[in-house]
């Protein structure tokens, strides 16, 4: 890692209060990013093109900046086909269900670098989403209010009766420690489906190891540094890859299979991954900011709208023999909750 001792990223609480009844589908990860996707565009494009590419005001215009930025035409080092997006949505738990009119729907946003600057029209592209209506039968909902989520706590920042944001934190302090004793274990308790790709298949539990998830972490992180915020994070990745090679690790990992239909494509993907926990031990120190980083960022693929969410829990030597059966009481009540799904 770099030197870097802070991040440039904020998580918002968004709260609506539902008019037409809204059917969210067992993960409203992408419902939710296409109403949004749509809303900011209308919201935003001056030229009303068809594509983004070729507009003459691609590189001024925020609807790419924040929901497709395209990618540069040369890079030192890869050529890049997409780069990930400022934004990370984090939908309601896991679970299809009806929201009647009267209830409260909510769920959050993280956004990252440069796409702080842009939280007003953010605010207003999710108010006009569900003023138009999101799901089967196009329900539609009222901002109540946005919440800053921060590590101090949290922050009413936003009511749409007032109009102003309140100013807030929009930067995570890194924890970065040289001392290995104080970071030799983590759990890492997964509760959206992680998706590691190689050859552009997902990985299965008994493929995954500390270095695929590591140099993942690295990656997202370091790609979203350079492109969102103040350049990249990671000075070696040689070293990194090195050091990621001696961690250990256990996991209590299974699979779970979802599909999405995809508006674009016009077709139904599937979009399986694991959830679980999975625990790392050895010296931490150098993936300290990375592990923490990841609980904002998320990890793997279609993090856009949520996938590859954890929880972290970093353990003291001493606290470490609890770990087998927590894991297997918080894989249970995942089962019990019924979010494996066909």
């Amino acid at each position: 890692m770099n030197a870097a001792t802070s991040f440039p990223v904020a998580r918002y609480r968004f709260e609506f209060q539902v008019g037409q009844a809204i059917r969210l589908p067992d993960y409203a990860g992408s419902m939710l990013r296409g109403a949004f996707g749509h809303a900011l565009r209308q919201l935003a494009c001056m030229t009303r093109q068809k594509e983004c590419a070729g507009c003459p005001l691609i590189g001024s215009c925020p609807y790419p900046a924040i929901f497709a930025p395209p990618p540069p035409a040369t890079h030192s080092l890869q050529k890049f086909s997409q780069i990930p997006p400022p934004y990370v949505i984090e939908p309601p738990a896991w679970g299809s269900r009806v929201i009647a009119a009267g209830e409260t729907l909510v769920f959050h946003q993280v956004l990252i670098g440069r796409a702080l600057q842009e939280l007003p029209l953010i605010v207003l592209a999710w108010r006009r989403a569900m003023a138009r209506g999101v799901g089967a039968g196009d329900g539609t909902a009222d901002l109540i209010r946005v919440v800053h989520c921060g590590e101090a706590g949290d922050q009413e920042i936003h009511r749409p009766e007032v109009g102003t944001i309140a100013a807030h934190a929009q930067t995570l302090d890194l924890h970065c420690s040289d001392n290995a004793a104080t970071t030799s274990a983590a759990t890492l308790r997964f509760a959206t489906p992680l998706r590691l790709q190689q050859n552009g298949r997902a990985l299965p539990p008994d493929k995954l190891h500390a270095r695929t998830l590591l140099m993942a972490l690295a990656r997202r992180a370091n790609l979203l540094a350079e492109f969102h915020a103040d350049g990249p994070l990671v000075a070696d990745f040689a070293a990194l890859g090195e050091a990621a090679a001696h961690i250990r690790e256990e996991k209590h990992l299974t699979w779970l299979d979802w599909t999405r239909f995809s508006s674009r494509q016009q077709q139904k993907m599937s979009l399986g991954g694991v959830v679980g926990s999975w625990r790392l031990e050895g010296d931490l120190v150098p993936f300290t900011p990375l592990l923490q980083l990841g609980e904002w960022l998320h990890v793997g693929k279609e993090a856009a709208f949520g996938l590859g969410r954890y929880r972290l829990d970093v353990h003291l030597p001493e606290d470490i023999s609890g770990t087998h059966e927590k894991s297997r009481d918080w894989q249970r009540q995942v089962y019990e909750s019924k979010v494996v799904v066909r």
